[in-house]
Order: C-alpha cells, then structure tokens, then sequence
C-alpha cells in the first residue's frame, strides 16, 4: 500500500453515528465528495481503492437496525458478516450477542477500517479478506447487506446462499431495491426508511428491505 490505512482512516474520517444506527458509532467520511468523489486517478496515486468503508449504506444500516432490533436472531451464534465494508452489521450482531462474528471483506482498506471500528464500540470481530463465495464453514447466520448491486455478483451469491439456506443457516439480505435483487426467492421481515447521503445514492431516502433468503424460489 502506498499509504498507511489506519493513518489515512483517522484523518478523512470522523467518528459519526449513522443517522439509522444511532448506536453505533464509526470512522466515516464526513463529506462524501472528499472520498468518493476523487478520480480514480486520485485514488491510484494514493493506493486506495474505492472507499466503501467509508460509509453507512443503505443495505447495511436497515440490517443492522434490524439485528439490533431482533437480538435473538444472533444472540449465542456464530456470524458471517458477508462483504462487510466498516464492519457496520457485525459489530451490530455483537452488541446483540452473537457469539462470534467472522467480517468478511476483500478489499484490504476495510480490515483495518473493521478493527478500528470495533474498537470504537467495544467488540471483538474476526476478519478474512479471503473471498468466501461458494465456502461454508458452519455459520449460523450469514448477513449480508447491499450485495445485489450487480448482475455478476449476483449471480454468485444466488447459488451460495441457497445452498447456506438449505442445510439450514439464517441468511438475511438488507436490500434498498438494487437491480439485481432476487426477491422472488426470499421472505420480507422488515422494511425502513434510511436516510443516506444525495452523492452516493439518487435520493436523501432509500426504502430498505431486510429479507430472509430461501433455499429456492418462495411460492407465489
């Protein structure tokens, strides 16, 4: 890396509650256009990758809402926090007592954006900047939030969290009505009106959705 990540995190970042999380507090960037609005040229000069770290998204903050909200989904189990980013939604599962709580993400930034903001809130979470599509290693409950942003991917998780669902896992999605969701094969438990930034998103309001996938198509 061209530039230390925890020094960058600490002086673009400020530490913020994110407006549907009031719990939680993390590094993020305090005006959007400072971070995400650089050119990848910008980016390429400081070795950063697309920051997404550095926000609260919309699929994230309404699951985590929803984790905090329904701690007995989690409380005493083993968690996957898939593509975690900051590391909202599993620091969330753990202030709700999940047992343990294993952040996945493959971009090298948020592993120390995830330790920092763990420590932030007082918790403990492992993390892997391994790719853990199509692995399997036990979880309980796999939470997944804003991941159906694009048709490729998509087209991956489908499979895995079918195949998490079948043998028995609680897989969640927070979802604010990407493209590539697939609705017709899972449950709505929860919708929430998240607040997110204009430079990010097309509005200052994104409806999300928390849905629990199933291990094929949901009946009409």
């Amino acid at each position: 890396m061209k530039t230390d990540p925890e020094v960058f995190i600490r002086a673009n970042t400020g530490v913020l509650s994110p407006p549907h999380v009031p719990e939680v507090t993390l590094h993020l960037a305090t005006e959007a256009h400072d971070l995400w609005l650089k050119t990848e040229e910008e980016l390429e000069e400081i070795g950063l990758p697309p920051p997404f770290w550095a926000f609260a998204w919309a699929g994230g903050q309404g699951l985590a809402r929803h984790v905090l909200d329904h701690p007995a989904l989690v409380a005493g189990k083993s968690v996957l926090d898939f593509a975690s980013g900051s590391g909202l939604v599993g620091i969330a599962a753990r202030l709700s007592g999940a047992a343990a709580v294993l952040a996945a993400d493959i971009d090298p930034w948020s592993k120390t954006a995830i330790r920092l903001n763990a420590t932030l809130n007082g918790v403990d979470l492992a993390h892997t900047a391994e790719n853990m599509v199509g692995r399997d290693e036990g979880w309980d409950v796999v939470l997944a939030g804003d991941v159906f942003y694009d048709r490729g991917f998509a087209d991956v998780l489908i499979p895995w969290f079918s195949a998490l669902a079948a043998r028995g896992a609680l897989v969640l999605v927070g979802d604010p009505g990407r493209a590539y969701c697939p609705r017709e094969r899972m449950e709505a438990l929860a919708t929430y009106t998240v607040p997110v930034t204009r430079a990010l998103e097309d509005s200052e309001v994104k409806k999300t959705t928390v849905w629990r996938f199933g291990a094929s198509p949901a009946k009409a």
